[in-house]
């Protein structure tokens, strides 16, 4: 498989275990060939390496922290146990410079997930420290070849440089969160693919951006999407041949390269339109010695979707804060505060009231194997990408309305104003977080753990 503009990845196998390390590197994130950048990466680049699975695999993994910061790895979308989901504070303490910690990577669902710190967040993946994680099905493939897209968003300075004097801004982290001013696919600020005409792709895709919710239009190429936050889903046209995707989602699709060859421009357009980069097509038309299966569907995961919504579990959650929100006060540490008072202590969102940390008590408790329902309403200004770990949900309805097909989610966009229900089967025991993904809104106070006993 070829992996678009990335160094080779790992690849899991018996024996020693895997060696990931962060430590510092630099990137050339304004301009090819222009000046570098300082950045943090696994490995010392960005994006980290690629990391391959075969379904139904634990990798065992050493993360060395060579960086000045404790740092973590979280293993974003995977159900693996508990122990390993990476969260300093909550499931393992923080690794300190110069010490490791050993991972244990279950498996059990294949598709497109990644990996990145869980300790100072907000910085440590606005500095580079992320990577991809494949988990592979076994079987035939639809599509000759895959692609990866890793998008992500970075604010430089006019040196052209990580813009570090901005961390903390208390405007980024009472707003939309931090967002950049240069956008990077797979660390380059433009990418060039080469494709045959009538060549099928696959192309996974990873919305790696502290906090904005990226919109790409594949011009003239009508994706079709298979899966979604490495779920599998009925196979679906794009409108528009656009994808939307929030901070740290990713999407899994399918693009039959048009036999007449061409260039296809791949535009950022959620405000004025960026160019991602494209795909060029040239020379004689694909010609395979097998043909491809007619079915581009993935296999379904062996993800528990039924529902017991009779004696489910009910666990309301409120998004309050922000700027231009109506919060007033909120408890911090068990203490009710004034927005004033809060926002002095770099405060200002909450759930339900109360400003989040792994110290407070747990959100919900729940019995292993029991349905989670939970109506989730968004009281604030801005978007948020609510992102739950170790598990995945469906979404019973949105404002009200039931949705028109069935998706696999762990992480669900939410606009203003917007109540979303979801739900979920508790089967995967421990002490789990549930947060904003625009990362300022989790260090600001919009994160909350709860346990599955």
């Amino acid at each position: 498989m070829a992996c678009s503009r990335l160094p080779n990845g790992a690849i899991a196998s018996e024996g020693e275990p895997l060696t990931i390390e962060a430590r510092e590197g630099t990137a050339e994130l304004w301009e090819e060939g222009g000046p570098k950048a300082d950045i943090w990466g696994y490995e010392g680049r960005v994006p980290g390496p690629v990391i391959w699975i075969p379904q139904g695999e634990t990798l065992p993994l050493r993360f060395v922290n060579r960086l000045k910061q404790p740092s973590t790895i979280h293993w974003h979308g995977i159900r693996l146990d508990n122990a390993y989901d990476g969260v300093a504070g909550l499931t393992q303490e923080a690794v300190e410079p110069g010490e490791s910690f050993d991972y244990q990577v279950k498996a059990p669902d294949a598709g497109t997930y990644w990996y990145h710190p869980h300790n100072r967040s907000w910085e440590q993946l606005a500095r580079g420290l992320y990577g991809v994680l494949i988990v592979q099905e076994a079987g035939a493939k639809a599509y000759d070849r895959e692609l990866l897209f890793v998008f992500d968003d970075w604010r430089l300075n006019e040196e052209r440089q990580i813009d570090e004097a901005s961390f903390g801004n208390l405007h980024d982290w009472s707003h939309a969160g931090r967002l950049g001013n240069v956008l990077t696919t797979n660390g380059l600020p433009y990418f060039k693919e080469r494709a045959r005409p009538g060549e099928r792709l696959r192309v996974r895709v990873v919305n790696t951006a502290n906090a904005r919710v990226l919109s790409f239009r594949f011009s003239k190429l009508r994706p079709r999407v298979i899966a979604l936050d490495g779920q599998p889903v009925a196979p679906y046209e794009l409108a528009d041949d656009t994808l939307l995707i929030a901070p740290s989602q990713r999407a899994d699709l399918i693009v039959d390269v048009p036999h007449e060859g061409g260039v296809f421009k791949v535009d950022e357009v959620s405000g004025a339109p960026f160019a991602a980069g494209e795909i060029a097509a040239g020379g004689p038309v694909m010609q395979r010695e097998t043909p491809l299966p007619e079915d581009i569907a993935l296999p379904a995961n062996p993800l528990n979707r039924f529902l017991s919504l009779g004696d489910a579990l009910s666990a309301d959650l409120l998004m309050q804060g922000g700027a231009m929100g109506g919060l007033s006060q909120a408890t911090l540490h068990g203490e009710t505060k004034d927005l004033r008072s809060l926002a002095q202590e770099g405060k200002v969102w909450a759930f339900n009231g109360i400003v989040g940390s792994h110290h407070d008590p747990a959100l919900f408790s729940v019995a292993r194997g029991r349905t989670v329902r939970m109506p989730m309403m968004n009281d604030t200004s801005f978007p948020h990408a609510m992102h739950i770990h170790g598990h995945h949900f469906t979404v019973l309805s949105r404002n009200g309305a039931k949705p028109t097909r069935e998706v696999w989610h762990d992480t669900v966009l939410m606009e203003p104003g917007e109540k979303v229900e979801i739900a979920f089967v508790a089967d995967n025991p421990g002490k789990w977080m549930i947060h904003c993904h625009m990362l300022e809104h989790q260090a600001a106070g919009m994160t909350a753990w709860f346990e599955v006993a």
